[in-house]
Formats: C-alpha cells, structure tokens, sequence
C-alpha cells in the first residue's frame, strides 16, 4: 500500500451542529436564517457561520494517519460551502487534503449514491482508503474502504 488514506464525514463526524439541532427543538431544517436563540435555524446558515466545533474523539483519529504520503480526505456538504467549510475544519485543527463536496443542483437518493462514487474516484486515484467514518451507516456503505466506522454521534458531542 503505497497510498493510504482516510475519508471522513464532516457533518456530526468531524464538526457539530448540535446548536443549530437543539435551537431546531432536534429537527433537521435546512433552508432559512439561523436564530439560535429563538429558532428556528436552518442548517446551512448555521454551516456558513464557521461556528461548528469539533467532535472530541475526531480529530485524534485524524492525527493519527499523518505524513509520508497518508491523506485524509472529508466529505459532504454542497458544493457552495467550500470555503466556510474548509475554514471551519482548518480552525477546529483539520489539516486538509481533499475535500469532497456534492456538486451544485444535483440531488441524491441517499448519501451512500454520493458517497460511494466519491471513495471510488478516491480509490481510483491510486488511494488505498484504509478507515472511513461517518455518523450513518450509510455514510459508510458502497464499499472503497478496507475499514467503515460509523460513530454513534451522543457520547462526545460538546454540550454547547
């Protein structure tokens, strides 16, 4: 294996947006400004505040596969976040090699119709994806990777 490499999940796998869940009373809105403190909070105006943090246990998983031609690899948001993502990952202590987003006004069944192409595309580049973690099995299905971790999201996230 001359190119081994980790693929992350972003989202409730490498940064929270618990504050946007719970001023969402723990529902999923997507569009929509984000008031935290009165609700509701869409998603993606929360992501675009860079204000997520890192889930505890992440970050020493990304550590460990540093240097000497291991790349880590994250994946996940719309193509439009690239730089609020890249920056928010960067400040929480990710060192970025490749980030995987979902291309703009293209929709999918299920994130295993995205994520699985994406790991072959990976694997393809001649990357050996040795560990990919995400927060949903299917983050995790389609194969392209010799080892799946799919975290249970409620004992490390930060209670703020």
């Amino acid at each position: 294996m001359t190119k081994p490499a980790i693929v992350l999940d972003i989202d409730e796998t490498s940064l929270s947006n618990w504050p946007a869940y719970r001023a969402n009373g723990w529902s999923r809105i997507t569009g929509g400004p984000c008031d935290l403190e009165r609700g509701p909070c869409g998603i993606r105006a929360w992501q675009a505040t860079g204000a997520s943090k890192a889930l505890p246990a992440t970050p020493p998983v990304w550590r460990s596969a540093p240097g000497a031609g291991r790349r880590r690899f994250f994946h996940h948001r719309p193509a439009a976040d690239l730089r609020e993502a890249a920056e928010n990952l960067r400040r929480e202590g990710y060192e970025i090699y490749g980030v995987v987003l979902q291309p703009p006004g293209v929709t999918f069944k299920s994130a295993v119709d995205f994520k699985a192409p994406e790991r072959r595309k990976i694997a393809e580049q001649g990357y050996t994806i040795i560990l990919s973690m995400g927060d949903q099995d299917r983050d995790l299905r389609g194969g392209y990777a010799e080892r799946t971790v799919a975290r249970s999201p409620t004992p490390s996230y930060p209670a703020d």
